[in-house]
């Protein structure tokens, strides 16, 4: 050991040295190296090193690093950790006592880092936590790496539809007439079980229109991310973004290495942090992408704050013609999670009659509330959600469910064309 001083001096010196280098070591750590070497063999390195580690590391990470400041301080390399220290003879009774009470500290140590694991994991939860409830536009970038994260983690599970397909039923169902007729000529005209069919069940698209003009600039590049891990996770997503001009970049989100596909939507992507014409944007896609993807009972999603330099009656217009084709529209708007919001700008004014669910996009809790509610969603469609207060339409009662507008205008009784 270094240092003539005694053995005192070195165990402050080290305790100091561990606590420099971000171990958690405190006096009272210290105290119990000092206890430990009044009963070993101070002489002794490998008692040394293991007293020193029963009583001052904690933590299973901080092993190297101790094992490192143990070689600079005491001199020469640590003691490998994964050989077992030499059995004392039988007949040395006082070195059979300092491996006893080597083994003691160690186990005395064990609790106090449980007790450290427990109130850093404690911490951590709590920081997790208030991450949930906080605003993306008021995160720091280390925030917003970590939202970004938990964010590839998300799944949107969209409500499951009975398509035409009929598929083989264990129970309940229609009868499978021409499987019974099959069975009962391979046993001689004899039924013995009634075979059923059930209509298959598929996952329901999902369309996603991100508006990506200049008063999202603080919301649409983190949205984007979660566009990528939508599209990763579920198979019949189409994302498109839009501000003065509509753009597909399904492809550029198929690419799984998340920066790669970011970087080559950025280059599809003209008119970032731009103006607005989101009736313009809806009627190009209606006229250019609506027949393919709004098939088969697709499910709408459009983000944004509604603010629109176009002409109110057209985004009306257009937002009718989708709700027709659509199983359902969400409406998902940064600036609902805002006490006092209303829905008063010309462009969300227009759109509200047109969607059935109006939900908050502003922190991660929002995400996950929206992830619940695409998993239960009604077969029919419903009333407009509205949450923020709001007076009541003539005839109906303040939160009273709503029926469907849409529906009376439209010529057919489902108000909508393809599959439900």
């Amino acid at each position: 050991m270094t240092g003539a001083a005694g053995p005192g001096h070195d165990v402050v010196g080290f305790a100091r040295a561990l606590r420099d280098a971000g171990l958690p070591v405190g006096t009272p750590e210290a105290a119990a190296f000092a206890e430990a070497l009044g009963w070993i063999d101070p002489l002794v390195r490998r008692e040394v090193y293991l007293a020193a580690r029963a009583t001052l590391v904690r933590r299973r990470e901080d092993l190297a690093v101790f094992d490192e400041l143990f070689a600079r301080f005491f001199g020469g390399p640590a003691p490998a950790r994964g050989r077992a220290a030499p059995l004392a003879p039988r007949h040395d009774p006082a070195k059979v006592f300092r491996t006893a009470l080597v083994a003691y500290m160690a186990e005395r140590a064990e609790p106090a880092a449980r007790e450290l694991e427990v109130s850093e994991h404690e911490k951590a939860a709590s920081e997790l936590e208030l991450l949930q409830r906080k605003d993306f536009a008021d995160c720091t970038p280390a925030e917003l790496d970590a939202i970004a994260r938990a964010m590839r983690e998300l799944r949107l599970d969209v409500t499951l539809r009975r398509s035409r397909r009929l598929v083989r039923a264990r129970r309940g169902g229609r009868l499978d007439l021409p499987r019974i007729v099959r069975d009962a000529a391979r046993r001689g005209g004899a039924v013995l079980a009634l075979a059923t069919r059930r209509p298959k069940l598929r996952r329901r698209p999902l369309v996603v229109l991100a508006d990506i003009s200049g008063s999202m600039e603080l919301y649409s590049r983190l949205l984007l991310q979660f566009l990528h891990g939508v599209t990763q996770r579920h198979a019949r997503t189409e994302p498109f973004v839009f501000g003065t001009r509509l753009t597909r970049i399904t492809p550029q989100l198929q690419i799984r290495r998340v920066d790669a596909a970011l970087d080559h939507a950025g280059r599809e992507i003209a008119d970032f942090a731009g103006g607005t014409r989101i009736g313009e944007c809806l009627h190009a896609f209606d006229r250019l992408h609506a027949r393919r993807v709004l098939g088969r009972g697709a499910v709408v999603l459009i983000i944004s704050d509604g603010w629109d330099t176009g002409d109110p009656a057209r985004l009306s217009a257009a937002m009718h013609r989708l709700a027709r084709r659509a199983h359902r529209i969400v409406w998902l708007n940064p600036l609902l999670g805002r006490a006092g919001y209303a829905p008063d700008v010309r462009g969300m004014a227009a759109a509200l009659a047109h969607i059935d669910d109006f939900l908050p996009i502003h922190d991660l809790r929002s995400l996950h509330d929206l992830a619940h509610r695409l998993g239960r969603l009604p077969r029919r469609k419903g009333a407009v959600r509205a949450p923020w207060p709001h007076k009541p339409r003539a005839g109906l009662a303040d939160g009273a469910p709503r029926s469907d507008t849409r529906a009376a205008r439209s010529p057919h009784p489902a108000g909508r064309r393809g599959e439900p």
